[in-house]
């Protein structure tokens, strides 16, 4: 006879029901099991599980696991016995998957094994909020047990798991679901997944986590180890962590950021030391008798201003620890400080030229302190710096900031490369030596004497024409004891005359003596006297760091390797850097976020816009570092150097317009423009003037300074209307209104605003996050988000997208406010 299965209500309730039919019990996964028990209490009903339902709960890799994750092993011995039926009786199944015996007692049915909770739940062990008591633990031994009874939740909770685990998941939807989940299993599951994602992955998501570390206190928990972690890897991620905590932590009732935070900076989490090898006795007592004491951190007069006292030689700036217990982040720390209180002094200097004297003489005092175990963090490669040429330096175009360029000379390391000696100037030529050039250069004054190189900044980045202010008003002070100084031409036509084959000589620039022969001083005077190119930059005292941008990056990298005292070492690399003080950089970073999600997303779509992000990095909430954008100018420098519109300008570099050269050129425009326009208006980026607007040596344009995004405009006056600008030199270098490539630039604008909706949720939940705290003033409008989400338009169908596009363009054409601001901006800033 069968067994009774119950089907509703409990068991005394059971009575025999007429004969319907059987479900076939080869789709019945119940016959893997032997054991019998009674339903779980609390379970009014149990219904079998169909073949769907049971695959539903196998994970991907097709691997049958205990309630634990264990695998199992299916037996191979004989199986175990299918319920009997009687011969007159047909089998059958219905949708339901209820089993419905035709007749007999139901009692004598054997009772399926008890529902064990599922592997896969994210609830950290903790049991289900239900009325059953909690399972027994799983004894390797039994076979597989059938999970009887899953509630709704459960479901959802293995259907997030499988999520989690899949290989679509990444590092954008973990941060999303950390941020929205509010139950501790699952936040603590996404916190410990971090640990498998790619470090570059989490790290361009930082500070995202630190805001969520910030606000957050159930998520601060959970990601703790995480971050500890890491700090203890890296000492540069200990540094960032540490400086977003302090650029966005500025209520003193944020303990727990701020307690982390000290912690970071005062090196209580710190790497264990390394072990190499087993010291003697003898070692030990001297390396506790002569502790590293970095007395001189911080004092650029001592010539070790970033020295940490290391005994032992084994410190790296790839953050692992020393033996002997030297500060790791101290010297750093201290670098990054001397870099932005330049900016600082710099700002008090009212004229501009004698601002770029200043910067030189003040980068002079510190290149005195190098090469030191400091790095520059904008590099994503392990570096040392080995020196700053102060005759590279400029400050940028700014009415009342002082923000500076610098170009840096790196030894890219492993960590473990020993720092290079430091290669001393030759000593200073004797009083009766003629060219007073080099007398006076900081580039060949020895470190005893720090005092003159202070005031020893020269514009040496034209070796043509040897002489500028700062020359003049040191060369008077000598008037009495040396002769008129002589230029390098001048130097090279007497050598020449006088039939030397060789001259031992020291370049502008250069620390070294190098061997010139005749020919190479017919090049130079050919140089010297030669018309300079029609597209060249003239030197301007209002605007210092034209003359330095406008050369091209090869040129320059060739040049100042060849003066480099280090040039020779083969991991040798000159890097940009500019240095901002004064300035809010917090809305930036978040901006060049967005501009990186945006590049990926249509390189991914394969729509060819093209954006040009840069790294910044905020150092506190009014200073940074920001990495330049190579071989560009702005247009307002090319409209001030040459006079000429951007059409004519454009063919002036490369050609007439049906050149190869110019096309090309042209393309570039098109597809940068396009890229620009869509990113302004979903960004709503202001402050769009001619000097925020760069036009690099192949044709792109590119936009910098986003300090004024989504919300809020330049004093608040929201005067720029325009969802993006787009002047009548734009179309004019499009071939005009009517020409294919303004076809071709409305097209992109369309296919990139589809493909960044398709991916809109990536790019939203970047701003949504930060906006907790109300740190960020583009971000205080309640209304900032949720207008974000809605220029994306994602209820519009194609050919209304299409219509957006073209009223866009038209209205941005014939902008009324476009035109005001960019004469505002050249009555009040001079800027064209």
């Amino acid at each position: 006879m069968l067994e009774n299965v119950p089907i509703h209500g409990s068991r005394s309730d059971i009575k025999s029901k007429p004969p319907t039919h059987q479900r076939n019990l080869s789709l019945d996964f119940r016959h893997l099991t032997s054991q019998a028990s009674g339903p779980p209490p609390g379970c009014g009903h149990q219904r079998n599980r169909s073949l769907d339902s049971v695959l539903q709960r196998i994970p991907e890799d097709m691997t049958p696991t205990s309630p634990e994750g264990a695998p199992l092993r299916l037996s191979n011995e004989a199986p175990a016995p299918r319920l009997a039926l009687p011969p007159e009786v047909p089998t059958g199944s219905d949708d339901s998957g209820i089993h419905t015996p035709p007749d007999g007692n139901d009692d004598d049915r054997p009772q399926p094994p008890a529902a064990a909770r599922s592997r896969e739940s994210l609830d950290s062990g903790n049991p289900e909020e239900s009325d059953k008591p909690p399972d027994p633990p799983y004894n390797a031994d039994e076979p597989l047990v059938n999970t009887m009874c899953v509630s709704d939740s459960s479901k959802k909770k293995d259907f997030l798991l499988r999520l989690f685990e899949s290989k679509m998941f990444d590092m954008s939807m973990a941060i999303s679901y950390l941020f929205n989940s509010k139950e501790p299993g699952v936040q603590t599951y996404l916190a410990n997944k971090l640990f498998s994602f790619p470090h570059e992955d989490v790290d361009f998501y930082l500070p995202q986590l630190a805001t969520m570390y910030i606000e957050m206190g159930d998520v601060a928990d959970v990601l703790r180890p995480y971050l500890v972690y890491r700090c203890k890897q890296s000492a540069e991620f200990s540094l960032r962590l540490a400086w977003l905590l302090t650029a966005f932590c500025g209520d003193a009732k944020r303990s727990r950021a701020t307690k982390l935070r000290d912690s970071i900076l005062a090196e209580e989490i710190r790497p264990a030391a390394r072990r190499g090898h087993h010291r003697s006795q003898s070692d030990a007592s001297a390396l506790r008798l002569a502790a590293p004491t970095g007395r001189h951190l911080g004092d650029l007069a001592s010539g070790r201003a970033f020295d940490n006292g290391c005994l032992c030689g084994e410190q790296c700036s790839c953050g692992a620890q020393c033996s002997c217990g030297a500060p790791r982040l101290a010297p750093q720390l201290q670098f990054l400080t001397a870099l932005t209180n330049i900016g600082r002094r710099l700002a008090g200097v009212a004229d501009k030229e004698r601002r770029n004297g200043r910067l030189r003489a003040e980068l002079a005092a510190l290149d005195l302190n190098l090469p030191a175990r400091v790095w520059l963090p904008l590099h994503q490669k392990p570096n040392y710096v080995l020196r700053i040429p102060p005759h590279a330096a400029a400050v940028l175009n700014s009415k009342d900031k002082a923000p500076y360029i610098m170009y840096v000379e790196v030894l890219e390391t492993e960590g473990h490369e020993p720092l290079p000696p430091r290669l001393l100037p030759p000593a200073p030529p004797a009083p009766h030596s003629p060219p007073i050039r080099h007398t006076k250069s900081e580039e060949n004054l020895v470190p005893e004497w720090p005092a003159l190189s202070l005031y020893s900044a020269l514009d040496d980045s034209d070796a043509g024409d040897c002489w500028s202010h700062e020359d003049e008003e040191l060369s008077t002070q000598y008037t009495a004891k040396l002769p008129a100084p002589d230029s390098l031409s001048q130097v090279s036509a007497m050598s020449a005359m006088s039939g030397v084959s060789a001259l031992s000589t020291s370049s502008c620039g250069s620390r070294e003596s190098v061997a010139v022969g005749a020919g190479e001083v017919r090049r130079r005077l050919a140089d010297a006297t030669a018309e300079p190119p029609p597209n060249a930059f003239r030197r301007d005292p209002q605007d210092p760091s034209a003359l330095a941008l406008k050369e091209s990056w090869e040129s320059k990298l060739a040049r100042m390797r060849s003066a480099s005292p280090y040039g020779a070492l083969a991991g040798w690399r000159l890097l940009g850097c500019i240095v901002k003080v004064g300035d809010d950089l917090r809305q930036e970073m978040l901006a060049a976020q967005l501009l990186r999600r945006l590049q990926a997303v249509w390189e991914l779509e394969r729509v060819p816009l093209r954006l040009r992000p840069y790294e910044i990095l905020c150092l506190d909430r009014e200073c940074g570092l920001i990495q330049p954008v190579l071989n560009s100018v702005s247009l307002h420098q090319i409209k001030k150097q040459s006079g000429k519109s951007l059409r004519a300008w454009l063919e002036l570099e490369h050609g007439p317009p049906t050149s190869e050269g110019f096309l090309r050129a042209q393309n570039n425009f098109v597809e940068s423009a396009a890229a620009y326009a869509l990113t302004s208006y979903l960004l709503q980026l202001k402050d769009r003037h001619n000097g925020n607007i760069l036009l690099d040596s192949t044709g792109h344009i590119i936009h910098i300074d986003f300090g004024f995004i989504f919300s809020i405009s330049p004093k608040n006056l929201g005067f720029e209307s325009s969802p993006f600008k787009l002047t009548g030199e734009f179309v004019d270098v499009m071939d005009g209104e009517s020409s294919d490539m303004f076809a071709y630039f409305k097209i992109l604008i369309l296919r990139g605003l589809l493909a960044a909706r398709k991916h809109c949720d990536q790019i939203i939940h970047l701003v949504d996050v930060m906006r907790m705290g109300g740190q960020l003033p583009c971000l205080r409008s309640s209304s900032a988000v949720s207008a974000f989400r809605a220029r994306f338009h994602p209820g519009r169908t194609e050919p209304q997208l299409r219509a957006l596009v073209d009223r866009l363009v038209r209205d941005a054409m014939h902008s009324l406010s476009t035109r005001l601001y960019d004469n505002y901006q050249y009555y009040t800033n001079g800027i064209l």
